[in-house]
């Protein structure tokens, strides 16, 4: 993609324009890493860049942006631009095209106001971005206060920044973050849960966690995890203190790289705790039904976030089954070995694991299902079915819905290890469901 973005680049200066790579992509080739795009800012005009490429269109031609696609990738091209007032708290009612300069002070955070400039291997930088770089510095261009209210999810932003990069956000940027931090609900559901997910996806999330908590963003956009503070939990089980803390101990013992559902069902799996909390005649606190509350909360929160019907029903299912890891070791084999074929298992022992090491510690039931799946790994854990409807209906039987009980009777003797053949498996059903 690099060099089909240097390509355009040339391109753009044959015809006598000036041409830089802008933005995000600088600011990771300076810190040697591999940008996921490229973006290009220049003086040419949305209808001259059209002119130029055989092959663009327009996403934001009112602000100056073509998409320039080349073989299978596409690169956005930007025309130097100043912006007018913000009157939405996204997008600004006019632009006028202006200079590099001009251009670089109108972005967010200095570490992505920088130009690069690829013929002469150069960077352009207006804003001190350089310097905030090597400082690992998050720093707002210009006056703090205005570029959060130029558009809102810079809020977000600079936290997301401040994680991926394991930076420090510059304390007149934090204040006005802290300030601002109000208004964020201005902004969609949809572009609030991208930045989300960017900070939890990052090794980093904790960080993330305490940005979002200080700054005032976090009962704003996810208050069902600020409700976890002060919930107490049984000193016994939970040495570690209130559901808050218990919940951030295990964002930092999940490993580097996580799916999304998996980070989402340590952060959402005791959600339910609070609205449940209660103390018993023994002076116990207890939470009776969270996970089947925290189920229900966590759809709700998901679905306004608009999170995919996937992602909701993923993580929800982990959130409502998390407390049946208790119960393992006292299941039957064919219970037992369903309760582990489920698709997304893996992912759920990995919430049993942190949910255990950041309380009481104890990882019997994590080490004992570990055990049972190099137990299981030679087969299929659930294997193919020895008897089918069609055998039912060859037995003389009418289908109906007691199909199904026979036929999840013959897998029950199957997972258990009772019928191991087909043959053996008819004389099971002819014995026990006789057709009367």
């Amino acid at each position: 993609m690099e060099a089909a973005a240097r390509g355009m680049v040339e391109r753009l200066r044959a015809v006598g324009h000036v041409a830089y790579f802008a933005g995000g992509c600088v600011r990771d080739l300076l810190l040697a890493k591999t940008p996921k795009d490229f973006d290009i800012a220049t003086s040419a005009r949305p209808e001259e860049v059209q002119k130029i490429f055989a092959r663009t269109y327009a996403v934001g031609a009112h602000f100056g942006v073509i998409v320039v696609l080349e073989n299978s990738f596409q690169v956005e091209v930007a025309t130097f631009r100043s912006d007018g007032a913000y009157l939405d708290g996204r997008r600004p009612a006019e632009v006028h095209f202006s200079s590099p300069e001009e251009d670089a002070r109108r972005r967010d955070f200095t570490i992505n106001g920088m130009f690069y400039d690829p013929p002469n291997e150069s960077v352009i930088d207006f804003v001190g971005g350089r310097a905030d770089l090597e400082a690992r510095i998050v720093r707002a261009i210009g006056d703090p206060a205005e570029r959060f209210a130029d558009d809102r999810l810079r809020l977000l932003r600079a936290i997301r920044f401040a994680t991926v990069l394991d930076f420090e956000i510059e304390p007149a940027t934090w204040d006005a973050i802290v300030r601002a931090a109000g208004g964020i609900n201005e902004i969609s559901a949809e572009r609030i849960r991208e930045e989300l997910v960017r900070i939890f996806l990052s090794p980093k999330r904790v960080h993330g966690w305490d940005l979002l908590d200080r700054s005032g963003l976090m009962p704003l956009i996810l208050p069902e995890l600020s409700d976890m503070k002060g919930c107490e939990q049984p000193p016994q089980f939970h040495p570690e203190g209130d559901v808050f803390q218990h919940t951030r101990i295990m964002l930092g013992l999940l490993p580097n790289e996580v799916s999304l559902p998996l980070v989402l069902s340590v952060l959402f799996h005791d959600i339910g705790k609070p609205p449940t909390s209660q103390i018993d005649h023994t002076g116990r606190i207890r939470f009776n039904g969270h996970d089947k509350v925290g189920a229900e909360m966590t759809e709700a929160l998901m679905q306004r976030l608009r999170f995919s019907r996937a992602e909701i029903d993923t993580t929800v299912e982990a959130v409502r089954q998390h407390m049946v890891f208790k119960d393992v070791p006292n299941m039957r084999t064919a219970k037992l070995k369903r309760f582990m074929a489920r698709p997304n298992f893996g992912d759920e022992l990995e919430l049993h694991r942190v949910d255990c090491e950041s309380s009481h510690g104890q990882l019997d039931n994590y080490d004992f299902l570990k055990e049972k799946a190099e137990e299981f790994a030679n087969e299929p854990i659930i294997p193919p079915p020895l008897v089918r409807g069609d055998d039912l209906i060859a037995l003389g039987m009418k289908p109906g819905p007691h199909f199904g009980e026979i036929l999840e009777a013959v897998e029950t003797q199957q997972l258990e290890g009772s019928l191991s053949d087909r043959e053996e498996a008819l004389r099971w059903v002819e014995r026990n469901y006789p057709i009367s």
